[in-house]
């Protein structure tokens, strides 16, 4: 009787659980036995398994064989354990060292040929083979840069299985030929699931290797400042306005305006992404805030997470520390738009399925655009609105009170005059010149909130803004009424306070006063106040 084990990584979501691989050679009828969980493509592995093992000049045992994935109650899917499987049942047969594979955690896919095929979400499962104690991983050639971001790691890639035995026997490794005929690398077929890229992976929203500049957009000084404040400190948006006022150009340049993503924040967005299929092949770390626009005919499941089996990353998750863009927002189910309200709260969102519970990762700056009415002409004088009062209200309810209560700026896009369109007026601010405000008002909230466990203004609690983060004497009168008439709720006032905190880091101010309020609430309510809005004003 043989035996031998090796390790493999089963992805419940974004997160990993080590499976130990077990292999089980006895006298008998040649026949081989898959049990623990498998789903249907694990179950498959069994002929891809065989067929590599021969392929790659290696005997296949005729005996009988049973492979054992442990734990046995966790769901078990992907074809990322056909490597760990057919060394497994080598060191059963003798063909490897049983000892030599014992602590390996082995990622991968087998063609029929034997060669190595990579897999989505190799980075997820290293960080998870790592924080297991395990040092030593194989994963497919493709995405060894990928795992090699984790540290204390140490990465083996190959290209074959009869690579693998050799390095393991430490026999001569074999030549593996490349196909150089210019066409595309069929190899990485298994790393992009197709119709994932397009406004949801890390393309520019205006095309690959194009950035949007800030300055592009005419006019809109008011929602150019807003947008500044909603980089600066992460504060969730709602652009209202006519047809052709630049909604859809001001949320298209936030992106650019966030800050680079720090070597935590892009480990998160980059095993999303991986475990999505949506991370190109080449860019194994993710350093721009990803920009995410799903049709306003997205499900629920879509937006939050689902699908059939273990839940995946829906929308929420594609554009975890960066943008969300809901354009035509009102046109959305009531229910999809329902369903972020606790992401936009907690910053992660639980799914619940027949297969399991799954967290998903989903702290995301979100952007509404929307239209006065249908026709989108309410606001414009003499534009001829012919939509009844009663349509109108049913279409601006569609967005919820406690939805909007979340959204911390409000703003009216006005139309674009001759003057500004023209240039007449010249150009804006450019992204380069915002975005290093905002990094200066990010630096400066990130050494205030030091020794916390937040680092923007959005994410800081009430009670801190309350007792710990206070205002100047006096700065909260007109927030006090507002909050007294009914014009704010508590959650309201809150958000006000953060606001009031990134106007007054972009201000380079100790504290929020009087002024910065008036600011925060013009933002918030869209009641003019009289507030100082204008370009560098702030």
């Amino acid at each position: 009787m043989g035996y031998a084990r090796a390790c493999s990584v089963a992805l419940v979501g974004v997160e990993g659980v080590v499976v130990e691989v077990q292999a089980d050679l006895e006298p008998g009828v040649a026949a081989f036995t898959l049990v623990g969980l498998p789903d249907k493509s694990l179950i498959e592995s069994r002929d891809r398994v065989r067929a590599a093992v021969v392929n790659s000049g290696a005997e296949w045992p005729q005996k009988k064989l049973t492979v054992g994935l442990s734990p046995a109650s966790v769901p078990k899917s992907g074809s990322g354990f056909d490597l760990a499987v057919a060394c497994a049942v080598l060191g059963a047969a003798e063909r490897l060292d049983p000892a030599a594979i014992a602590d390996v955690v082995m990622i991968g896919e087998l063609g029929l040929d034997g060669r190595v095929r990579p897999v989505r979400g190799v980075l997820p499962a290293v960080l998870a083979a790592a924080e297991a104690g395990y040092q030593q991983v194989v994963v497919p050639e493709q995405t060894a840069g990928e795992a090699a971001l984790v540290p204390g790691v140490s990465v083996l890639g190959v290209r074959s299985l009869r690579q693998l035995i050799a390095i393991l026997c430490d026999e001569p490794v074999p030549d593996e030929p490349v196909d150089d005929r210019g066409r595309p690398d069929a190899m990485l077929a298994g790393l992009m699931v197709p119709g994932t890229g397009l406004g949801a992976g890390l393309a520019s929203p205006q095309g690959e290797g194009h950035i949007p500049d800030l300055a592009d957009v005419a006019g809109q000084p008011r929602p150019r400042k807003a947008l500044e404040v909603a980089a600066a400190g992460g504060h969730h948006l709602l652009f209202s306005g006519p047809p052709g006022a630049g909604k859809t150009m001001l949320a298209e340049r936030l992106s650019a305006v966030l800050p680079p993503l720090t070597r935590q924040e892009s480990l998160e967005v980059t095993a999303v992404h991986s475990v999505a299929g949506i991370l190109p092949p080449g860019e194994p770390l993710v350093s721009r805030a990803p920009y995410c626009a799903p049709h306003h005919s997205a499900t629920m499941q879509s937006l939050v997470g689902g699908g059939n089996g273990m839940p995946r990353p829906g929308a929420v998750s594609l554009a975890h520390r960066g943008v969300l863009f809901l354009d035509e927002a009102p046109e959305f189910s009531g229910k999809a738009l329902d369903a972020l309200r606790q992401p936009l709260e907690s910053g992660h969102v639980v799914v619940a399925r027949a297969a399991g519970v799954v967290r998903l990762p989903a702290r995301f700056l979100m952007v509404l655009a929307a239209n006065p009415c249908p026709c989108g002409r309410h606001s414009l004088t003499g534009a001829g609105c012919e939509c009844p009062p009663s349509v109108v209200r049913r279409y601006q309810a569609r967005l919820s009170g406690p939805l909007l209560d979340r959204v911390d700026l409000r703003v009216e896009v006005e139309p674009v005059d001759r003057a500004d369109l023209l240039e007449q007026g010249g150009r804006g601010e450019s992204t380069a010149v915002v975005a290093a405000r905002v990094r200066e008002a990010r630096a400066r909230a990130a050494e205030r909130l030091a020794g916390t466990p937040w680092t923007t203004n959005s994410e800081v609690p009430g009670h801190e803004l309350r007792t710990r983060l206070q205002a100047a004497p006096g700065a909260l009168a007109a927030a006090e009424r507002d909050l007294e008439r009914g014009i704010l709720t508590a959650r309201g006032l809150d958000r006000v306070l953060r606001v009031a905190w990134t106007v007054a880091d972009l201000r380079g101010a100790p504290r929020p006063e009087d002024r910065d309020i008036a600011v925060a609430l013009e933002l918030r309510t869209g009641i003019q106040r009289g507030a100082p809005m204008e370009m560098g004003a702030l």
